[in-house]
């Protein structure tokens, strides 16, 4: 991925490019996250789901083009991939993903402590202390990688 002129009309600069430290430092946590996550006892695709559902609301169209990938060869099924955003009107995922799903959007969309605390006693119901923490951090970190895509207009291209 090149960079783009600087100062030119339009074009932004790729942080990750930019301040490779800074951006290092995100990818050596997200390693540490999806450890934290395997640790726990969270299947891929319920990362992936979390990842992906942060990624709508967030819209940032290169980490739904990634991670879209990524859950396909996790095993998700496009069928579930195709209604993720309408999670709540299916009966097509289990529990503990519907507690995941409310808990990281809760996470994304802080702001609104109602839909917080129902998202934290659903996922209590639901998740261990261990799997709260790891579905909490995944997308506190999908969440940054989210706003490195977004202000640095990485782009998505057909060549994938």
């Amino acid at each position: 991925m090149n960079s783009p002129t600087p100062g030119s009309a339009g074009q932004r600069i790729f942080i990750d490019k930019q301040s490779p430290k800074a951006y290092h430092a995100l990818v050596q946590t997200s390693e540490a996250v999806r450890g934290v996550a395997a640790d726990a006892g969270l299947d891929r695709t319920l990362v992936e789901l979390v990842n992906l559902r942060v990624s709508q609301l967030n819209g940032c169209a290169y980490c739904l083009d990634l991670h879209t990938r990524a859950a396909l060869r996790a095993g998700e099924t496009t069928r579930r991939l195709g209604v993720l955003a309408a999670w709540r009107d299916t009966e097509l995922f289990t529990p503990a993903e519907r507690a995941a799903l409310a808990l990281a959007e809760a996470t994304t969309e802080p702001s609104d402590a109602a839909a917080q605390e129902a998202a934290y006693a659903t996922a209590r119901d639901a998740l261990t202390d261990d799997q709260i923490s790891a579905v909490i951090w995944v997308a506190v970190t999908i969440n940054a990688f989210n706003r490195v895509s977004i202000m640095s207009r990485h782009p998505v291209r057909a060549d994938h």
